[in-house]
């Protein structure tokens, strides 16, 4: 078996997230359609996803990850399974959404008995994770890094700025929008109870 090497802190290639959906999806032996049941979109907007015509939220990205049993960090195993000790911040395996206006980096390495998943994100001006407030059954930890980001949590609206941090509990209904003019940078780590 021959495995590419990859110089040290060379950049990774993004990775598609409608390549990722399409692996984990055969590899599970469903169809476009029970794929789309399981998630709730329909078949049509499961198809374009796959063939790159269409970018989903991160939200729906979720969704669809749910649906298919892994998390969001797990997509970045699935694009790589075999993760470096060690991530240089040129060589993290990203995803784009272009729906979020959103890009997703891993910070890893992930084995399959970690619950935490560490990832930056960095959301354009107006961007968002999503058309509403969506829960997750993982608790986050969110701090800004760079610009602010506007986080709807529940029924309230919070103005976060570079630096301020906020606990999401599991459960909870929250969205990201980049309501500024400049780009908006987070830290977001999920932890993920135990089985």
């Amino acid at each position: 078996m021959t495995r590419t090497v990859r110089p040290k802190g060379a950049p990774k290639p993004e990775v598609h997230v409608g390549d990722i959906v399409r692996r984990l999806r055969k590899s599970r032996h469903l169809s476009v359609r029970m794929l789309a049941d399981k998630c709730g979109f329909s078949p049509s907007f499961i198809s374009q996803v796959e063939l790159r015509q269409a970018s989903p939220s991160i939200a729906s990205t979720e969704r669809i990850a749910s649906a298919l049993g892994v998390t969001l960090g797990e997509f970045f195993r699935t694009a790589d399974p075999i993760l470096p000790a060690i991530i240089r911040s040129g060589a993290r395996p990203v995803v784009q959404s272009q729906w979020s206006r959103a890009r997703i980096e891993t910070l890893g390495p992930f084995n399959k008995d970690s619950r935490f998943e560490p990832m930056v994100i960095t959301i354009q001006p107006g961007g968002a994770s999503g058309h509403k407030p969506y829960a997750r059954e993982a608790e986050q930890l969110a701090m800004v890094l760079q610009g602010s980001l506007e986080l709807t949590l529940e029924e309230d609206v919070h103005i976060l700025k570079r630096g301020d941090a906020v606990g999401i509990p599991a459960g909870s209904r929250h969205c990201w929008r980049n309501a500024s003019r400049k780009p908006a940078q987070m830290l977001l780590v999920t932890a993920h109870r135990s089985i």
